[in-house]
């Protein structure tokens, strides 16, 4: 039980420090206002940048897609660590070595699922934007 708790832990302390790193790909605009090269006068209330609904639709299904595909990548990546230091430890214990194969695997097939899912995703996406 005790390995669980840490195990989360330290998958939640990664995510932790990764979190700086994904800040950008949520940031907004601070100036929705402003239009470079259009209208730089600060009293425009608005510019026509040609963007609709749909465009906005998109970003944002295609911001999740990749953030989802972030964290999970990162858990897989962490997970290989992990069965490849108990695939070391193990002892030439024969349950042990197989519990770290299977985890490998099982990683390697998530990590190969997350890219299917990625491209399918995008390629609906880019479907339904035309």
């Amino acid at each position: 039980m005790n390995r669980i708790k840490a195990l989360i832990l330290s998958v939640v302390a990664t995510l932790g420090l990764l979190a700086p790193v994904a800040a950008p790909v949520l940031a907004v605009d601070a100036n929705p206002n402003l239009c470079a090269g259009v209208e730089l006068d600060a009293s425009a209330t608005g510019c026509d940048t040609g963007e609709d609904a749909n465009t906005t639709v998109t970003n944002l299904a295609n911001t999740i897609v990749n953030i989802f595909s972030l964290v999970v990548g990162i858990v897989s990546v962490i997970m290989i660590i992990i069965a490849g230091l108990r695939y070391i430890t193990s002892g030439g214990e024969a349950q042990n070595v197989t519990n770290a194969k299977n985890t490998i695997l099982y990683a390697i097939v998530g990590l190969i699922v997350v890219v299917f899912a990625q491209t399918i995703v995008k390629f609906v996406i880019s479907k339904l934007s035309e």
